[in-house]
């Protein structure tokens, strides 16, 4: 009896891994979509308008579909060839587009609490309507890419032609091709909108879209928490400018619990932070054991004036405080750790000795049930989508599988940080028209603001052309209402601007 559970198991596990992996038998039919029509107040305007939740097929050079591409699409009724279009992702790599859909720019939004404080519980959940969505202003498409959402490989492709930062790239940028001819916009102003590795993705899309015999010129690209060099992103051993580019961020956080910068203004800590790192954090840093015994203890002193932290616990960590272990040291002796995606978010641990956080990321645990549950919930009985298939908001086999290599095999390479920052900055240079926005949360601890600021301040990027912009929150800056607002109103006035040049 228990050999045959265990088969049945394993036939049963199987199956159901198949179902999220692959599509099968997609020559049997023609492309699915749900279409429903819809009216909504939109910046004080009543627009009426269609949600196209749509599939499309990819095919290979022998014409074959590889792939079941997945998005949701937002047109305004009686919308000319010249309306604008915003593509819109998420990142992960392997994260569907649930968070920007459901967070901020569809016209639904689920509400999660603003300060921080509580968890998000069971259902049911708050969804209200979003009057500060952009349909008055483009039609938006949210795209879920390939192993994401309902997106798919089909039995003639493989998840290797999808699952890597240069194949992402080719695979978002065909659909992107493929929505502008169905839908008549190869004269409209064209923006993407991208969230961290999103980010990531969109300059890689950006410049792929200018190759392949069809060149498409982008207007404008929406940066939200941007990751395009990892090197400031990556909080590890022996990565020196990591040290350097998240201690404003750890700094800001101290403040916000207490634990430093008392009395001071986020933007006069900011800036206080900012400037020790580049006069004399870096330095030291790059001295390393040449630096003197006085000096080092200087540097830690000053650290742990920016950061909260025991001076002795610094000078231990060798004046170099990984991310980890700070989210799990700043409120040890209350027996809490912070969150990753949101400093502001603390949580008990079930571990008080631990190195960094066990339950692992309280700004993340927090909110993640109630995106689920308010995105199913409106993708059935909104947009009147029914599939067999599940939605993955996220899925953990893609980052196992992801291939960052740039080249293809065969070229020469030596591994690196992932970067497409001097990408995007050659795609503006050739493209003297396009412009960029970037967010960003000051409690973002895993793409810090001062990393923005460090990664625009190099690569030769045409500085005129660059708007950074600062909010109280994290990497989903739009959990907090106030941010929400604010960065509704900066992204519409981005897009106004473009628009009017």
């Amino acid at each position: 009896m228990k050999k045959i559970s265990s088969i049945l198991l394993v036939v049963f596990l199987f199956t159901y891994q198949s179902s999220f992996s692959q599509e099968s038998d997609t020559a049997s039919h023609s492309p699915r979509q749900f279409v429903k029509s819809h009216t909504g107040v939109f910046d004080g305007q009543r627009i009426s308008y269609q949600s196209i939740v749509k599939e499309t097929f990819l095919k290979n050079s022998k014409g074959e579909v590889t792939a079941s591409f997945w998005s949701t699409s937002y047109i305004r009724e009686g919308a000319d060839q010249n309306r604008p279009v915003i593509f819109i992702f998420n990142g992960g790599p392997g994260s569907a587009s649930i968070w920007l859909h459901m967070g901020f720019f569809g016209p639904k939004v689920v509400r999660v609490d603003s300060e921080a404080k509580a968890d998000d519980g069971a259902a049911p959940y708050l969804v209200e309507s979003n009057s500060m969505a952009l349909l008055d202003l483009a039609d938006l498409v949210f795209l879920d890419p390939i192993g994401t959402g309902f997106s798919r490989v089909t039995e003639k492709g493989k998840v290797e032609d999808y699952w890597g930062l240069v194949e992402d790239a080719q695979s978002v940028a065909d659909f992107i091709r493929i929505w502008i001819r169905e839908n008549n916009r190869w004269q409209a102003p064209k923006f993407l909108a991208g969230e961290s590795f999103g980010t990531t993705r969109a300059a890689k899309v950006a410049e792929v879209l200018e190759g392949d015999g069809q060149h498409v010129a982008l207007n404008g690209l929406i940066l939200i928490s941007q990751a395009l060099d990892y090197a400031g992103s990556s909080s590890w051993p022996d990565n020196l400018t990591s040290f350097f580019t998240y201690l404003p961020s750890m700094a800001v956080t101290a403040r916000y619990h207490g634990k430093a910068g008392e009395g001071k203004r986020i933007e006069e800590f900011a800036k206080e932070a900012r400037d020790f790192a580049y006069q004399e954090y870096l330095p030291a840093l790059f001295e390393g054991q040449n630096l003197s015994k006085e000096r080092k203890e200087e540097i830690a002193e000053k650290l742990s004036y920016f950061t909260g932290l025991d001076q002795k616990y610094i000078l231990r960590s060798d004046n170099q405080i990984l991310m980890h272990r700070f989210k799990k040291e700043l409120l040890r002796e209350d027996g809490m750790a912070i969150g990753t995606l949101d400093g502001r978010f603390a949580a008990v641990e079930t571990d008080q000795v631990a190195e960094g956080p066990v339950l692992g990321d309280p700004s993340d645990y927090m909110t993640e049930g109630a995106y689920t549950a308010a995105f199913n919930s409106y993708l059935l009985n909104e947009l009147g989508v029914e599939l067999e298939i599940p939605y993955l908001s996220s899925n953990g086999e893609i980052g196992g599988k992801w291939r960052w290599r740039p080249v293809p095999d065969g070229s020469y390479w030596e591994p690196s940080y992932v970067s497409t920052a001097r990408a995007l900055s050659e795609v503006m240079h050739r493209n003297t028209k396009m412009r960029v926005m970037v967010a960003n949360g000051y409690y973002d601890l895993i793409t810090p603001f001062f990393d923005a600021e460090f990664t625009f301040a190099r690569h030769d990027f045409p500085q005129d052309r660059i708007e950074m912009k600062y909010y109280e929150a994290g990497h989903m800056m739009y959990n907090r209402r106030e941010d929400f607002e604010a960065l509704a109103k900066d992204i519409r006035a981005f897009v106004e601007e473009v628009l009017a040049h």
